[in-house]
């Protein structure tokens, strides 16, 4: 059986890794005012950063419909696939898996896995697949394991300014100003398929990454050796760089994957946010 991996452009895999692995995307929708685009397709991070500092508004996501999802399933379908296994962001943060799912049901072979992770944390769960089908595992073999899997893929970051999550209504006028006053560099955590605040270190951007990177040495417990990922929006020179050496230096991991994050967590969390995202469940 030929079981093709899909996922939503929240996944935040780069272009080479899509093509290594041969995985198909689902671009979902970004809209800067009135014009609607598609993520990582007709929109990049970019866009995102020069549109805010000329209007000072963000942009509104948005999920792909029924139909939308109809037809990318039914042309995978075309194209000789027997099965699909196809990743949404979680549940909780969008309408994609329950209109993916919806879509699923119209068709046979299809599987739709509420990943319950936004960003690479989705992509973790992405490349497992693409290894099981390489084994050949089946559609339905490898949709049990992401289930099994999803809550030990570990996704957090941490964001320089609240200045976005403001802007876009995900903290408070009160929270922001405390922040700023402070120098709150926040540690954003998945947990239970939502964005809540891990830790709040205090001072200088690059001293906070550094707490960071430790707090998450000591949380890796029973890690997957087989990847992780240093996902960033737009940095600081050297700070990224400084990240992926760390992680290298742990002597954990056999690859060290770097990424940059899409329309998604660049919305959301503005530039200057980076993440360490990995198994923790020893598999």
């Amino acid at each position: 059986m030929k079981v093709k991996i899909s996922a939503d452009s929240t996944a935040d895999l780069s272009p080479e890794l899509l093509e290594k692995y041969n995985v198909a995307t689902m671009p979902l929708h970004v809209s800067l005012g009135e014009t609607d685009y598609l993520d990582g397709v007709t929109i990049c991070p970019q866009d995102i950063y020069d549109y805010y500092a000329q209007n000072k508004k963000l942009p509104k996501s948005g999920a792909c419909s029924v139909e939308e999802y109809s037809e990318f399933f039914g042309g995978l379908l075309e194209e000789g696939n027997d099965a699909i296994v196809h990743f949404c962001i979680s549940a909780e943060m969008s309408a994609s898996f329950q209109n993916a799912e919806i879509a699923a049901k119209e068709l046979a072979n299809v599987y739709v896995v509420d990943s319950r992770q936004l960003s690479t944390g989705i992509g973790l769960l992405v490349l497992d697949a693409c290894d099981a089908a390489a084994k050949g595992f089946s559609a339905q073999q490898i949709y049990d394991r992401a289930m099994e899997r999803r809550d030990a893929s570990k996704s957090s970051f941490i964001v320089d300014t609240l200045e976005f999550l403001y802007k876009g209504g995900r903290c408070s006028a009160l929270a922001y100003l405390g922040a700023n006053l402070l120098s709150i560099k926040p540690c954003l955590e998945v947990k239970d398929g939502v964005i809540g605040v891990e830790s709040k270190p205090m001072g200088r951007y690059r001293r906070c990454v550094t707490k960071y990177c430790e707090n998450i040495r000591r949380k890796i417990t029973n890690p997957d050796p087989t990847r992780v990922f240093v996902t960033h929006t737009k940095m600081d020179e050297g700070i990224a760089e400084e990240v992926i050496a760390t992680v290298k230096s742990w002597g954990i991991f056999d690859e060290v994957l770097e990424t940059t994050a899409g329309c998604t967590v660049t919305t959301h969390c503005g530039a200057n946010t980076i993440g360490i995202l990995y198994f923790n469940d020893g598999k």
